[in-house]
């Protein structure tokens, strides 16, 4: 028997995407690990409090599908008063993750064959969310010697009459690249010109090293061309409480919530409750971390900009780095395997991120300044 025969057609030659790599992590004792974007703080004591006695109080049952009412009125009442802008409850569904909620989002919207725009280099679950749901993924390349910036003239050349949205990442995973009006007047403009929705994928939100944020749906005529997915995971650093938040257009959360209801049917009670703590001790936590990433994203830009066979563009939000490979003469893959093997550093090849993610690699400053240092200091004793 042939189990291969078995599966999916659409499966059958997928790739990995991004995954922790067990493998190395077991290889090397003295490993450190820069390769996956989870925070090594731990969620906030009044969140777990919270958490704990609501699930006392007997939140250990099924919620509401669409998200408990409580944590929904909390993301209307912080919406409003972070970004001046109304926000009423017909137009928010809380989802188990803001992955799960692109998925969503995707399922919701392509029919078998429309085209959805990513600018590269991307989040690697784009393409997945986009072809699980049938669609077309098309990569629009951003480019480092042009510090990341989005292309009008590539844009519109994407553009088909199969086209159907505009994924937006900002600020971006993998470049720690931040956009602002400008960049999203352009967008704002190529979404009604050419009448595409653009899924807003705005869960790095707080961490912005330049300026103030501004949701692509506070722009005019966006209001209801924009799908924001947000997420308490990166944001109040709760990634293993697995809640994030759709903002839309009614009937665009009644299409998801059918569909989710056929997948998870709810995301989790106990995390729900955890996230409206989240929304109530935004500022204090936010003022904790946000300070720590700060530093270490400054200070790695510093270390790594003085290495001779890289290339950065420092970002400007985010807790990534993007640095180029090209002065190595080596491929991507081909220098994360050095870097493992040669200073037992793990980091993440930047060919998972799309067309414009080759020769380059994601180190994600999710461990102490310590830690950095040590890395940096492997990194500087090597040539290539």
């Amino acid at each position: 028997m042939n189990i291969q025969n078995y599966i999916a057609k659409r499966f059958q030659h997928a790739g990995s995407g991004l995954s922790l790599d067990t493998e190395a992590l077991a290889k090397y004792s003295d490993i450190i690990d820069l390769s996956i974007g989870d925070t090594d703080f731990t969620t906030d004591e009044a969140i777990i409090e919270k958490a704990y006695l609501d699930a006392k109080a007997g939140h250990t049952h099924y919620g509401d599908p669409k998200g408990d009412p409580e944590l929904i009125a909390a993301v209307c009442k912080a919406w409003q008063e972070d970004f001046s802008q109304a926000l009423t409850p017909d137009h928010v569904l809380v989802t188990a993750s803001s992955c799960l909620g692109m998925a969503l989002t995707m399922l919701a919207i392509l029919n078998p064959g429309d085209e959805v725009i990513v600018f590269s280099p991307y989040f690697a679950m784009y393409r997945s969310q986009i072809e699980l749901a049938g669609g077309v993924c098309v990569d629009v390349p951003t480019y480092a010697c042009e510090n990341y910036a989005i292309s009008e003239e590539r844009l519109r050349a994407a553009i088909t009459p199969k086209t159907k949205a505009i994924i937006f990442n900002n600020p971006t995973n993998p470049t720690g690249m931040a956009y602002g009006r400008e960049t999203l007047e352009l967008l704002a403009k190529i979404a009604q010109e050419y009448d595409l929705l653009v899924a807003a994928d705005e869960i790095y939100t707080t961490y912005l090293y330049e300026g103030d944020y501004i949701p692509l749906r506070t722009l005019p005529g966006m209001l209801e061309r924009t799908i924001t997915l947000n997420s308490f995971s990166k944001n109040f650093l709760m990634t293993g409480w697995r809640v994030g938040v759709i903002i839309a257009e009614p009937a665009l959360l009644c299409v998801m919530n059918q569909v989710n209801g056929a997948l998870i049917y709810s995301a989790p009670s106990i995390s729900q409750r955890a996230a409206i703590a989240a929304l109530e001790n935004r500022a204090r936590i936010r003022e904790r971390y946000i300070a720590a990433y700060r530093e270490r994203i400054f200070y790695s830009t510093e270390r790594l900009e003085k290495l001779p066979y890289l290339s950065l563009v420092a970002p400007k939000g985010t807790f990534y780095l993007f640095p180029g490979v090209e002065k190595t003469g080596l491929s991507s893959g081909e220098f994360c395997k050095a870097l493992l093997e040669r200073a037992h550093i793990l980091v993440s090849p930047g060919d998972v991120f799309g067309i414009a993610g080759k020769q380059h690699f994601r180190i994600a400053c999710t461990v102490n300044i310590d830690k950095l240092r040590e890395a940096y200091d492997r990194m500087e004793a090597l040539s290539f």
